[in-house]
């Protein structure tokens, strides 16, 4: 290698980082209880008859252990540079090739803290849609409670998950939580190319954390149908809410 090499290397650029320790710690907390909670409910799901449902939810916290978000957050807080880039900022300096002075130069800094990602996600949507007043939502959260307490008495009754789901005043319920739903999120309504193209790019965006409370109120709610209310597999797979649910999860894969 020449002297003109050697001499070139002084003028390498170096990286600044700046790390989100905050951010990281918060995540790395919640996400931990959130695991904790899932260990404990699966101690709780004792017996044979229980062995599918502790093995899914073993899957759901191995899933978790391994969120990309997750595991930069372990790393940040022990003050490591993060492995997929999240919960820091990383410039360079630039070496002048004049001079041999160095200057500060940003290069592409792309902060990834979950702050900055959530609120590229949520801006748009305010401008797009109003979303739901508060009393819509406490509507909304009253429907679902209804909705369950009454196919339990159809239940008592002696229906099937087939006859609960048919019921009048159950059909009119949904019908009206399906509309407040579709308030909440206009986003499904028809649009021009370009708003589709950013639908889609914005559902891409869905934090792993989301995902992860969603798969557990699945769960919860699935667990519960089974125990609250002896639903069969197929009772279950025909209940509206479940159905809802599931569509829910459908758009964040």
């Amino acid at each position: 290698m020449s002297q003109a090499d050697e001499g070139m290397k002084l003028f390498k650029p170096e990286a600044e980082i700046m790390f989100d320790t905050d951010g990281a710690s918060n995540f790395k907390l919640l996400h931990e209880a959130a695991i904790k909670e899932k260990q404990d409910q699966a101690e709780k799901l004792t017996g044979k008859q229980n062995k599918n449902a502790r093995s899914e939810i073993g899957k759901q916290v191995q899933s978790m252990k391994a969120d990309p978000m997750y595991i930069d957050a372990c790393k940040v807080v022990k003050g490591l540079e993060s492995p997929n880039g999240n919960w820091m900022t990383k410039t360079e300096v630039e070496a002048a090739k004049k001079g041999g002075y160095a200057t500060e130069a940003p290069v592409e800094a792309q902060p990834k803290t979950l702050a900055k990602k959530e609120k590229e996600k949520k801006e748009p949507k305010k401008q797009e849609s109003g979303g739901l007043s508060k009393a819509e939502k406490d509507e909304l959260d009253k429907l679902k409670e209804d909705i369950i307490k009454r196919k339990a008495e159809l239940k008592e009754q002696g229906l099937s998950g087939g006859q609960c789901n048919k019921d009048p005043q159950v059909l009119t319920w949904v019908q009206r939580m399906q509309e407040l739903k579709i308030k909440e999120n206009p986003l499904g309504l028809d649009g021009d190319g370009n708003k589709e193209d950013d639908k889609k790019k914005k559902e891409k965006k869905v934090s792993s954390a989301e995902k992860i409370a969603l798969e557990k109120k699945i769960e919860d709610y699935r667990l519960s149908l089974k125990a609250d209310f002896a639903y069969t597999d197929k009772d279950i797979k025909n209940d509206p809410d479940y159905q809802e649910l599931l569509k829910e999860l459908a758009k964040h894969k």
